[in-house]
Formats: structure tokens, C-alpha cells, sequence
């Protein structure tokens, strides 16, 4: 009998719908790439003779779109770091290798958290501090070299001012990493539940609606207010883990972004410099706290269903090797302890 042919191997360019539907991923990418570094430009400090954004939230889409759909996006990445150059001037070789250094920096994030087992789900404490200390941290140490050492060669930035102006742009980087990718990754995990009834909203309203109230607060007074915060992060990890502190962690970056680049309440007291350095330990720290515990809450829940799968197996194969004895099925503690 003869063997059956194999099949042709299909090509993404040969199938007409997959290549509709990559077209589509990598034009999405573009566009909320290009869209958030608009937004992105909105606030904007002269440091060291450059122009340095506290929050850069195009290195968040970069790596949520490559750690979502794999590095073959890297085209849209870069694409989209080209549009939001070119709609601040004309492009020139400076500018190439600044797209260079924002595209290779999600990459090689990409890469450094694949190879360290990162899980998207966010549910273990190594996910979270790979994501902090690999994917923002060192991942973002490529985009701050390049651009900064690109803008000095350049004759664009003075030398006296390179180190100043590499880590604003190195903490801005890393804090789009840290602010934006859980956030995204969080959004596609939402889900509406059919039987949930409109009491079931009340407490995740009042704690973004507090969260929005309590920043506004403490970035409004120049009392040393901003430790206000973190009750409401904590609240909010502890309750719905990743999906409850990402947007928590959002609200507070952005507000108190916007009162820094406009010197005010508690940033009106120092130097851009000194701000800044307040500014990001603020949100470093926002950031940290509600990745960090939500990850550590949400794989201590995982480990505690694994245990109760594993009882009720067990208590399962007791029953059918004893079928003759009086064996009670386990079941899993209700909400007060009792079985």
C-alpha cells in the first residue's frame, strides 16, 4: 500500500485569511503604538537639553503585542516609533536610530522573558518580578543607551547632558513597561459574568473612583500626602489581584505624572531633577507593590485549588477502593473554615 501524500505545509501568504488577520494585528499594533505615544507627548519635561517624557507608554504596547503575538510583529513596533518621530519633524539618520533603539529594546525584553519561563497570566511572583526587574528594568537599559548616545553624536544633546537625560528616558521606558503592560494584559482577561447583578460593581467602582480621589488629593496639596495611595492598591490587589491593581496602578501614574510636568502640589518644592526622582519612585513603587502582591495572592489561590483538586481525586479513590465502608466524599471548606 502506498503511503499518502503528504499535504503542503500552508504559508500565512498562501492563505488569504491569515494573512488578512496578521495584516490586521500588525496595523492595530501600529495604530495603538502611534496613538499611545501621542498621548504620550502630552507631557513632556526638558531635561539635561532634551525632551524626556516621565511615562512612555508605546514600550508597554511593544512588549504586551510581542509577548501576546510573538516577535514577528516587530515590523509594527518599529513602524509605529517612525510615525510618532516623523509627526514631531522631518526624519533624519538621528531619528532611525532612535526607532532602532525603541524596537530592539521591547525585543530583547521579549526575549529575556521567554527565556525565564515568563507567563502572560501574570499569576506567579516570578512572573512579576521578571517582568519588573528583566522586562522594565533591564530590558529598557537599550532604548535609553541608544536614543541618548544617538541625540548626543548628533550634536542634538550636549554632552554634560547625556547622563541626566539617559535616566529620565531610561526611568520613562521602564515605567511603560511597568504601568502599561499589566494593564494590558489584565484587560484581556475580563469577563462579564451573566448572573452578576449591579451590586457586584459597587465595590470595584468605589475603589477606582477612591483611587482617582485620594491622587487628585495628594497631588493637589505640597503636604507629603502621596503614601494616601497605597491602602487603596493594596485593597484592590487583595481583591481582584492583577485585574483590580493594574488599572489602580494607571490612575495613580497618570495623575500624578500630570502634576509633576505642571509643578505642582507636592513637586512644585524642588528641581525637574529632584521631581522627577519623586515622580518615579512614586510610581515605581505604585507599580511594584500592585504587580507584586496581586502575582503573590493569585499563585497562592492557584496552589490552594491545586490542593482541593487533588483531596477530592483522593477522597474519590478511597471511595471505590472501599466501597464497602462508611467513606464520606471530601469536600472543600466553605468560607468560615467548616467542611
Amino acid at each position: 500500500m502506498p503511503p499518502a501524500p503528504v499535504p503542503p505545509a500552508t504559508s500565512p501568504f498562501r492563505d488569504p485569511r491569515r494573512l488578512a488577520a496578521t495584516a490586521l494585528r500588525l496595523l492595530a499594533i501600529t495604530a495603538a503604538y502611534y496613538a499611545s505615544g501621542r498621548l504620550g507627548l502630552l507631557e513632556q519635561l526638558v531635561i539635561g537639553g532634551a525632551k524626556v517624557t516621565p511615562l512612555w507608554p508605546p514600550t508597554g504596547v511593544a512588549l504586551t503585542g510581542l509577548l501576546l503575538f510573538g516577535l514577528g510583529v516587530w515590523p509594527a513596533v518599529a513602524l509605529g516609533a517612525l510615525l510618532v518621530i516623523g509627526s514631531l519633524g522631518p526624519i533624519h539618520l538621528a531619528s532611525l536610530g532612535i526607532v532602532a533603539g525603541n524596537t530592539l529594546a521591547p525585543v530583547a525584553a521579549c526575549l529575556i522573558l521567554r527565556r525565564v519561563g515568563f507567563r502572560v497570566e501574570l499569576d506567579r511572583l516570578r512572573d512579576g518580578l521578571a517582568l519588573v526587574f528583566l522586562g522594565a528594568l533591564a530590558g529598557m537599559l537599550i532604548s535609553s543607551t541608544i536614543g541618548t548616545a544617538v541625540l548626543a553624536l548628533d550634536g542634538s544633546l550636549p554632552w554634560g547632558g547625556f547622563w541626566s537625560t539617559w535616566s529620565a528616558w531610561w526611568a520613562g521606558d521602564a515605567m511603560g513597561v511597568l504601568v502599561i503592560t499589566p494593564l494590558l494584559l489584565a484587560l484581556r482577561t475580563i469577563r462579564f459574568p451573566l448572573e452578576a447583578g449591579p451590586l457586584d460593581w459597587i465595590e470595584p467602582a468605589l475603589l477606582l473612583l477612591g483611587t482617582v480621589a485620594v491622587t487628585l488629593l495628594a497631588t493637589s496639596t505640597t503636604l507629603s500626602l502621596l503614601f494616601l495611595v497605597f491602602p487603596l492598591l493594596i485593597w484592590a490587589a487583595l481583591r481582584y489581584q492583577l485585574l483590580g491593581a493594574a488599572p489602580c496602578a494607571f490612575v495613580i501614574s497618570v495623575i500624578s505624572v500630570a502634576a509633576a510636568t505642571h509643578r505642582s502640589g507636592p513637586f512644585s518644592r524642588h528641581g525637574v531633577v529632584a521631581d522627577m526622582v519623586l515622580l518615579q519612585a512614586l510610581n515605581g513603587c505604585a507599580a511594584l507593590t500592585g504587580l507584586l502582591l496581586a502575582a503573590l495572592i493569585a499563585e497562592q489561590r492557584n496552589t490552594y485549588q491545586r490542593i482541593e483538586q487533588a483531596c477530592v481525586q483522593l477522597s474519590e479513590v478511597v471511595a471505590r477502593l472501599a466501597p464497602g465502608q462508611a467513606a464520606t466524599r471530601w469536600l472543600p471548606p466553605d468560607e468560615d473554615g467548616r467542611p
